[in-house]
């Protein structure tokens, strides 16, 4: 399957010679470079090997039958780099030649060409491009967004996407489905493993790092791997977020619960887990997370 990646990952055309660049012009290669400015012309501007390239602001974003590109759009891309095909060139009035760009033209190659080509469950790089409570936007590529939901992120409870990712991030995640508009909605927790994937990489006796979660008047949630959390006694003195360490008194996989006991709620370094992943290609077609003992099954059908 052919991949098209994320803006910031493609190849840099400020790297390449003139004669790699009409090599580029005559099989459509995506490029990118730093968008410069928005001119008075409502184009966007770059410099390509000492030459300056335009996009106009209809090549700028590739959007449905009836839909306008927002001014707003255009402007973020103002210093940060930018994916396109360069269609062509032209001449100024004072003879200079510059290079005609076109966005629009490389998203709608990498959505014929690539993600109209995905089925639910295929395992697709990205990249986090900003986070709102909701969730986290992907750049899947050529500045294509889609959505990771919260509740995608980990079977772990977290509280705010920032819990788990952070702008800027690469990512894999699998295609959980499309929305009413055919918008590519993403998960990730099913590539972070199952229980027993993730149990097993723990012993009882062990003494680890972990993050609180939740406090229950029950007991206390703590996260050990982004799939996997253990419950303590109850402690008012704990705050979601929080870093800990526990020891790891129990490990009951017919029940799927750890217990744990806090050792040292003290510490002084923030901790995040970075994702560990138990599936890295392919697609998947059914993930189930819970034991088969577990009366409790959580799984997926994609």
């Amino acid at each position: 399957m052919l991949e098209y990646r994320a803006e910031g990952l493609c190849r840099n055309a400020n790297h390449l010679s003139k004669e790699e660049l009409n090599h580029c012009i005559a099989t459509g290669e995506i490029l990118q470079s730093t968008a410069l400015a928005y001119d008075n012309e409502h184009r966007l501007r770059f410099e390509i090997c000492g030459h300056r390239g335009y996009m106009p602001h209809e090549e700028c974003l590739a959007v449905g039958p009836g839909e306008e590109i927002k001014d707003i759009a255009v402007l973020t891309r103002v210093g940060r780099p930018t994916c396109f095909i360069i269609t062509g060139t032209a001449a100024e009035e004072n003879g200079e030649e510059v290079y005609l760009l076109s966005r629009a033209a490389a998203q709608r190659q990498c959505r014929r060409e690539y993600l109209d080509t995905l089925e639910p469950g295929s395992v697709i790089p990205c990249t986090v491009t900003h986070i709102e409570n909701f969730g986290a936007f992907c750049d899947i590529g050529c500045g294509i967004s889609a959505l990771l939901p919260i509740d995608c992120l980990s079977v772990s409870r977290i509280s705010s996407p920032n819990d788990r990712v952070q702008v800027g991030q690469q990512l894999l995640c699998a295609i959980k489905n499309r929305d009413l508009q055919g918008r590519i909605v993403l998960t990730l927790r099913e590539l972070l493993g199952t229980w027993s994937e993730n149990a097993a990489c723990f012993a009882a006796g062990e003494t680890v790092v972990g993050i609180v979660r939740s406090v229950e008047d029950y007991g206390v949630f703590i996260e050990i791997a982004p799939n996997l959390a253990g419950l303590a006694e109850a402690d008012s003195s704990l705050h979601p977020g929080q870093a800990v360490s526990v020891y790891i008194k129990n490990i009951l996989p017919d029940k799927m619960k750890i217990k744990l006991v806090v050792v040292n709620k003290n510490l002084s370094q923030p901790l995040r887990f970075e994702p560990h992943y138990f599936v890295t290609r392919g697609r998947l077609k059914k993930w189930t997370y819970s034991t088969p003992q577990s009366r409790k099954q959580i799984e997926t059908i994609f």
